[in-house]
């Protein structure tokens, strides 16, 4: 039977960071947990990017170590090699967004494909990972996803579009990486959901090498997977699902009711819960077709799956199973899991300072926005601190911050 006590090991979860580092991690989340702050931060980091102020140090020592590996992937290697050691694995994230330009597009698609050839031999980096909106515009997806008729010069964008796409599904396929490919908004997902389905039928035909993601709290994801699964079963591929919970709640359902649909997110937290794990049990009793990527950084989630696999007797190391948080957060979570001998990949972004920051900006507004998340990472932290007996104060932050 599993027990609760799993995710309560601060030593383990902690155990790579120094006491710089925790007080570091501390500082940030004590930001993160004031709602006004994030949002003045937000806007004043942005007008001095904007007006090209000196604030890329400043950012880099505090909010980008936290949540990114490095500047350029050669970078992340130290970090990605020390938490191999402790048998947890990364998945490398050049997270450069809003490009809206058919060249930065083609520079894009280059960048993520040698990504795949990079991590192609080594063992610490299973996976790889691609945003669809990274390497095609976002209301041509819209477009499509809508069934719209597309102009010719529209038709020979979507073509590229496809192209691209497979063109980093083949390479991940030739060089036996496994590949996510983000989801996003409800109104382009269409187009993504039908495009990676046709890479699943092409590339997953003897195992998972290309995986969609499912964002949770859409209602009608669970219909979804059972859909695909019966299709999957039909035309003889394998499924490869990543569920996660969601990333545009307010934005989703802001534009439903600004334009008379009916929204569609859960209704509330607990019914979104109801459904991710609903998602999660189909996938974990269904793995002869489909494998499955947990990626949430909810206990009670992660607990469910464990004890799933315990009741199924499926081996904690089964590799149709793997589990995902993100580089910076849930480290009681991830370092346990990978601890206890589960498959375990953290999600390790990259990227030039200054173009990564609409990805850190929306990590903080995230964490302040889930209830109880920024809460529970601050009392382990405060616990570990305690337990090595160390005191924290003001002063000894600041001045670790700017060491």
């Amino acid at each position: 039977m599993i027990t609760k006590k799993i995710f309560n090991d601060t030593e383990t979860a902690f155990s790579l960071k120094s006491d710089s580092e925790l007080n570091r991690a501390i500082f940030l989340f004590e930001m993160i947990d004031r709602p006004l702050l994030v949002k003045a931060g937000t806007t004043v980091t942005n007008l001095a990017l904007k007006v090209h102020l000196p604030v890329e140090t400043l950012i880099k020592k505090t909010i980008f170590n936290q949540f990114c590996g490095g500047v350029t992937e050669k970078d992340c290697l130290p970090t990605i090699e020390k938490m191999y050691s402790k048998n947890l694995h990364s998945i490398l994230d050049y997270s450069v967004e809003g490009k809206e330009k058919e060249s930065e597009f083609e520079k894009a698609i280059e960048r993520k494909t040698n990504i795949v050839k990079f991590i192609s031999k080594r063992k610490e980096m299973p996976f790889a990972v691609f945003k669809p909106t990274g390497i095609g515009r976002f209301e041509l997806w819209q477009k499509v996803s809508a069934n719209a008729s597309l102009s010719l010069e529209e038709e020979e964008e979507w073509q590229r579009v496809k192209n691209r796409v497979n063109r980093i599904c083949e390479e991940a396929y030739k060089q036996g990486v496994r590949l996510l490919a983000d989801a996003e908004e409800s109104w382009m997902q269409d187009a993504a959901d039908i495009l990676m389905e046709e890479m699943m039928f092409k590339y997953n035909r003897e195992r998972a090498i290309i995986y969609n993601t499912l964002q949770c709290y859409r209602w009608d994801r669970m219909q979804y997977i059972k859909d695909l699964h019966s299709r999957a079963k039909d035309q003889g591929f394998i499924v490869g699902a990543k569920i996660v919970r969601g990333a545009y709640l307010e934005k989703e359902n802001e534009r439903a009711s600004k334009m008379g649909y009916l929204s569609p997110i859960c209704e509330n937290k607990e019914a979104t819960d109801v459904n991710y794990n609903g998602v999660l049990t189909y996938g974990l009793a269904h793995l002869e077709d489909i494998s499955l990527f947990i990626g949430t950084h909810n206990e009670m989630s992660n607990y469910l799956a464990l004890q799933v696999m315990e009741d199924k007797e499926i081996d904690k190391n089964d590799d149709r199973v793997w589990f995902s948080q993100l580089f910076g957060m849930s480290e009681h979570i991830s370092y346990n899991l990978a601890e206890a001998g589960y498959n375990v990949a953290k999600l390790v972004p990259f990227g030039p300072v200054r173009e990564v920051v609409p990805y850190l900006i929306r990590r903080a507004e995230e964490n302040t926005s889930v209830k109880g998340q920024t809460g529970r990472e601050l009392s382990l932290l405060y616990e570990e601190r305690k337990r090595r007996g160390g005191k924290i104060t003001k002063s000894n932050r600041e001045s670790e911050l700017v060491s």
